[in-house]
């Protein structure tokens, strides 16, 4: 049997009966099952995760962006996560006997079907971007839902599926297929968001505009001179969590193979200690692979004799991934779930 997942982000953390719409929408589709279901009242967004095969997956997505797209309205949306519309982003990923090519088509055939069928503009991302351009995520949400209707009458900006009319309500989606992304959050005990900046800035591989002495941007031939980040397939931003009275270095870790977890918190806590502040532990958004808890585990543990559950629970313990919000290990690793 072939597995896909698909993990919709819709920019609504707040109201449950869109959840219950999601839920029931994705209860009534063969073939596919929600594995997780992840809303944020701060971050204003709620992350589903679904898993099935190529009819099963595609069916569920459509569902479910129907019964977001019901509830959501853009226009008067307010939340610290960068978003280009209700239905944010749909990235597909293969996780068993599925090539990356076949979840490229499967994110074509959804892309064609929900920019028909909501009215709204589609812009593929990643593998399945088909310029260089749209590779990058935060490429094509820059100027976010607010700059979106300027944006569509930009050429250079034509959607890749639908036309490049300003849906209001709804704004634009993007989709693709990409390798098993990570939603990794570390906590940081400050509530000064310059500091969860700077860490960001300083090792997300995009790294940050290098500036003079009296903290000017340095240009050279018109162009903003940048420092590359320390951390490569990390994408990272500073985010208040007033709920907590904390801040967040908050980053997609889009390859764990590259930068680990483990990796990308222990740089995080070089970098607060430097700065004199705290972390107090981490959280995962969404699911996370077996594979990637357990590298987190030998780089903590001091014997190689620990059975999967002993490194699964040391990761967990060494990365605090249960300080803000319970972490239940049988609804968080994926291969737990499927």
């Amino acid at each position: 049997m072939k597995i896909i997942e698909c993990v919709p982000n819709f920019s609504e953390g707040r109201n449950e009966e869109l959840f219950k719409s999601i839920k029931e929408a994705i209860a009534k589709t063969l073939d596919v099952k929600l594995l997780n279901l992840e809303p944020d009242a701060d971050y204003n967004r709620v992350v589903v995760t679904l898993a099935g095969n190529e009819n099963g997956i595609i069916e569920g997505a459509i569902n479910s962006c129907k019964a977001a797209a019901e509830k959501i309205d853009m226009t008067k949306h307010k939340g610290e996560h960068p978003r280009l519309g209700a239905i944010d982003v749909v990235p597909f990923v293969p996780v068993k006997n599925v090539t990356m090519e076949e979840c490229v088509r499967i994110s074509e055939i959804f892309g064609e079907r929900i920019a028909r069928e909501l009215n709204v503009p589609v812009y593929l991302y990643e593998l399945s971007a088909r310029t260089p351009q749209r590779v990058s995520l935060s490429s094509i949400r820059k100027g976010e839902y607010e700059g979106l209707e300027v944006k569509l009458k930009d050429p250079d900006w034509k959607p890749d599926f639908g036309e490049s009319k300003f849906n209001p309500k709804l704004g634009a989606i993007v989709t693709g297929a990409r390798f098993f992304l990570i939603a990794y959050n570390v906590n940081i005990k400050s509530t000064d968001i310059k500091i969860s900046k700077e860490i960001a800035e300083i090792l997300r591989e995009s790294g940050r505009p290098k500036r003079d002495l009296y903290g000017n941007i340095i240009k050279e031939n018109g162009k903003t001179v940048n420092i590359p980040g320390r951390l490569k397939n990390v994408k990272g931003m500073g985010v208040l969590l007033e709920k907590y009275n904390i801040t967040q270095v908050s980053m997609n870790l889009t390859n764990y193979n590259i930068t680990s977890i483990h990796k990308a918190f222990e740089e995080v806590k070089q970098e607060a200690d430097r700065l004199g502040v705290q972390v107090d532990g981490s959280e995962i958004v969404g699911l996370v692979p077996l594979e990637a808890l357990l590298q987190a585990g030998r780089f903590y543990a001091d014997s190689e004799k620990y059975t999967e559950d002993k490194l699964v629970n040391l990761a967990i313990e060494n990365l605090g991934l249960g300080n803000l919000n319970h972490f239940d290990k049988n609804q968080k690793i994926i291969d737990y779930m499927i």
